[in-house]
């Protein structure tokens, strides 16, 4: 299982990387895993603010659909557009071309308080 050590996790298996002060999300390769081969994904609008824990979109995959969970409060600025016509680029680079959105968060210091690698290892077992 594929875990840099450069962002953040969630319990509920998004992971966050600060970049400027923007934030990229996505979901983890563990997920990725576990949802199969990913069909579509489904993310609100530009502009909204969404909550920590608040759900921000859906991922279909062969075997289910997962509810996104938002890593830490913030506004939506850009989804990954490039997901509508290849969504299986979340199975294939989960942490690159397979982000999903980008937000502002309200709060950076949010991001800190989300699980280390570390941590996240011991969550999934691995």
């Amino acid at each position: 299982m594929n875990l840099p050590e450069d962002i953040k996790y969630t319990k509920d298996h998004e992971w966050i990387r600060m970049d400027g002060d923007l934030a990229v999300v996505g979901v983890t390769d563990y997920a990725q895993g576990e949802l199969g081969d990913v069909v579509f994904v489904e993310v609100d609008k530009v502009g909204e603010d969404i909550g920590a824990g608040e759900s921000f979109g859906s991922i279909e995959a062969v075997k289910t659909v997962s509810d996104l969970f938002m890593p830490v409060s913030g506004t939506v600025e850009e989804l990954n557009s490039a997901l509508e016509d290849n969504p299986e680029a979340v199975n294939k680079d989960p942490y690159g071309e397979g982000w999903i959105v980008k937000i502002r968060p309200r709060d950076a210091s949010e991001v800190e308080g989300l699980l280390s690698v570390a941590e996240y290892k011991q969550l999934t077992g691995a």
